[in-house]
């Protein structure tokens, strides 16, 4: 705010395009261009690559943040061809200011993993025990678990999970030590599980491998593969209670049920990030980890980590990668 007309390319737009106009892409484009199918990018750079080469098939771009910068729209977006997949409202009318034709955007939610959506309340069901061990938030919407989810299993599957997923460079990792430190009682009386997530950096498993010593109850997501890490890191959300994360990308997975603890953000878009989860109720700012012991177990008796829990999975969009597959077919 105010609203106004946002069009002007700014400096770093005009330096990507002076780039692409000497060849940068250019062969890549060329490449794809033998089979022309729909091209979907999560990055704009390619994108515009695409385009300003004439790539004969559609392009698509993906928006994976609650708001974004003028460099995600083209150089001059009112000619452009370029379709846009957005996660939230906000970024729609962003794109419009930015001068994208209507048309052109399309509000799909972010593209998360596809779950089948009685999996989805099972596993919502599960987590909701283990978020609400006094039932304080069941007794209070028990109507509204009900219209959402059904009947509740009569125990949880699984143990109290908490993930915490460090950021792609393995940004604060220290900070899951912190957790686990503090939490060391509780896990060794097999009370709380860990999930560390280190992706597919592997000095960041072994930071963790050396800092938490042998505990069954710690388990480390690190995969070579990326494609096999996207596996494993999906197979244990069905398990996980709690999401603790920096309000990256994976700030969306509230949309599964998930209350988000966020980690300090790096950069503005992530910053927009979290503003979106607050909003939403799904999540909250983290407390001094030192003392998760006490301030996590406080909140949980409280429900309100229920009610994070159930905000995330009715107000957010949950089918983005349906109603993305269903546009691109048609």
């Amino acid at each position: 705010y105010p609203k106004r007309d946002l069009s002007r390319p700014n400096f770093l737009l005009k330096q990507t395009y002076s780039l692409i106009k000497k060849g940068w892409g250019k062969d890549l484009i060329e490449k794809l261009e033998i089979r022309p199918l729909p091209l979907i990018s999560t990055f704009f750079t390619s994108a515009f690559m695409a385009e300003f080469f004439q790539y004969p098939g559609e392009i698509f771009c993906i928006v994976c943040d609650a708001d974004i910068s003028r460099t995600w729209a083209p150089l001059h977006p009112k000619k452009s061809k370029i379709k846009y997949f957005v996660p939230t409202p906000r970024v729609v009318e962003r794109l419009k200011l930015y001068g994208v034709k209507p048309e052109n955007i399309f509000l799909t939610g972010y593209p998360l993993p596809e779950i089948h959506p009685e999996i989805l309340k099972e596993n919502l069901g599960s987590r909701l025990l283990n978020l609400d061990p006094k039932g304080k938030y069941f007794k209070r919407y028990s109507v509204l678990v009900k219209k959402y989810l059904g009947d509740l299993p009569k125990k949880p599957n699984h143990p109290l999970t908490i993930m915490f997923a460090v950021g792609g460079a393995g940004a604060q990792k220290e900070i899951a030590i912190k957790i686990v430190k503090s939490l060391k009682k509780k896990i060794r009386a097999a009370r709380v599980k860990i999930i560390l997530v280190a992706g597919i950096r592997k000095k960041v498993k072994e930071y963790f491998e050396e800092n938490i010593g042998e505990s069954r109850a710690v388990e480390i997501i690190y995969e070579k593969d990326i494609t096999d890490f996207f596996q494993k890191f999906n197979q244990a959300l069905s398990k996980t209670d709690i999401l603790w994360t920096k309000p990256s990308e994976l700030s969306f997975y509230t949309a599964l049920g998930l209350p988000v603890i966020i980690a300090p953000s790096i950069g503005s878009q992530e910053d927009f990030n979290k503003e979106w989860l607050l909003q939403l109720g799904s999540a909250m700012i983290q407390k001094n980890p030192n003392y998760t012991h006490q301030w996590l177990f406080d909140l949980l008796d409280s429900g309100w980590f229920a009610e994070a829990a159930m905000d995330g999975f009715i107000e957010a969009e949950k089918w983005g990668t349906l109603n993305i597959k269903n546009i691109i077919s048609k």
